[in-house]
């Protein structure tokens, strides 16, 4: 196993598409969501386990998750959870654990990825990241997965790239979450790949990405030096943390890199992000519908997700494509063709 290799798992989310199973004290990431009897955020240590030491495996989150972080992965110690104090999307959380990480190895090539995707060929994704991480030791590249769009999807980011017979091609631009029309011409087009959120570099290539692009960023956490792995770590960070800009690494990075590279691969992905994201991935019966749950019955029943206890009897008749959902004391009845809108109710609430 490569010592050099290190993993950043983002888990700060609040994941409110899943309501009501992920709610902001309880997101989807700490939730058994597939019935595997693991979490995601499980799941994802122990694939990159499989990639580098476990000691080396870092957690990104908010400080409200730091318990629950620790006791799902109770064999980490308390220096791999970093806790952010408030929530400022995915660049500062990757400045903030390059600069920790960069000050144990400078020599660390870093997999940086989300806590909730689920990869069903776990032995090719090693593969990939492997080649990945070689070619990140050895060229300065910021690296990015690409998966082969499957449909024209509207709630993924898109990479346009040169082709060519090489592992990995050059990217031309990244275009995020593009309207129906436009995703259609994309995948039509064969010249584009989803962005699977993941990414492949050594410690000082996205440091001197940061340094050029976000300079003021950087700057900020620059101040820290000294501080990394220390005692001091964590009141540094709640002291910086409200100064940093609210921006994506896609947007702040990602899209103004000129030595960008992605490597597409077929490893069985799903970002996980709706309900109607798990549909293919959970048990379906006769009439396709995708059922988590010991009690579920269906007549005329055709195309509808269930996830409900195990404990709870369901039945449906004469229902198609919906979603039922029941957690605690919530229970969330909704077509499938209207899950984005789940997002918003949640904000009501």
């Amino acid at each position: 196993m490569d010592s050099h290799a290190y993993g950043v798992i983002m888990a700060g989310g609040i994941g409110s598409r899943f309501w009501p199973m992920s709610t902001e004290d309880h997101p989807k990431q700490f939730i058994d969501i597939l019935g595997t009897g693991q979490s995601l955020l499980q799941q994802t240590f122990e694939r990159l386990s499989n990639i580098c030491p476990a000691d080396q495996i870092y957690i990104v989150t908010n400080e409200q998750y730091r318990e629950i972080t620790k006791k799902q992965l109770p064999g980490i110690n308390d220096s791999q959870v970093l806790c952010e104090p408030m929530r400022r999307n995915t660049a500062p959380c990757i400045a903030y654990a390059n600069f920790k990480i960069m000050d144990l190895d400078s020599k660390a090539n870093v997999l940086v990825c989300p806590s909730d995707h689920l990869i069903t060929k776990e032995s090719v994704f090693n593969e990939v990241i492997s080649q990945s991480l070689k070619q990140a030791a050895t060229k300065d590249v910021l690296l990015t997965i690409g998966i082969k769009p499957s449909r024209p999807d509207t709630g993924y980011g898109y990479i346009n790239y040169e082709k060519t017979n090489a592992a990995f091609s050059k990217v031309i631009s990244f275009t995020e979450k593009p309207d129906l029309e436009t995703a259609k011409k994309f995948v039509a087009s064969g010249d584009y790949s989803w962005n699977s959120g993941m990414f492949i570099w050594n410690v000082n290539s996205i440091d001197k990405a940061f340094r050029e692009l976000l300079p003021e960023m950087h700057l900020q956490f620059e101040k820290g030096k000294g501080k990394y792995n220390t005692e001091a770590e964590q009141a540094f960070i709640n002291q910086v943390y409200p100064s940093c800009e609210n921006i994506s690494i896609d947007y702040g990075i990602m899209e103004k890199a000129g030595n960008r590279q992605v490597i597409n691969a077929d490893f069985g992905w799903s970002d996980l992000g709706t309900w109607g994201s798990l549909y293919e991935h959970i048990p379906q019966d006769q009439g396709g519908n995708a059922l988590i749950g010991k009690k579920v019955m269906s007549l005329d029943a055709r195309g509808n997700i269930v996830h409900v206890p195990n404990e709870k009897l369901v039945v449906m008749i004469g229902l198609d494509d919906c979603i039922v959902v029941e957690h605690g004391n919530a229970l969330l009845i909704c077509k499938k063709e209207e899950e984005q809108k789940i997002k918003k109710i949640t904000e009501g609430l």
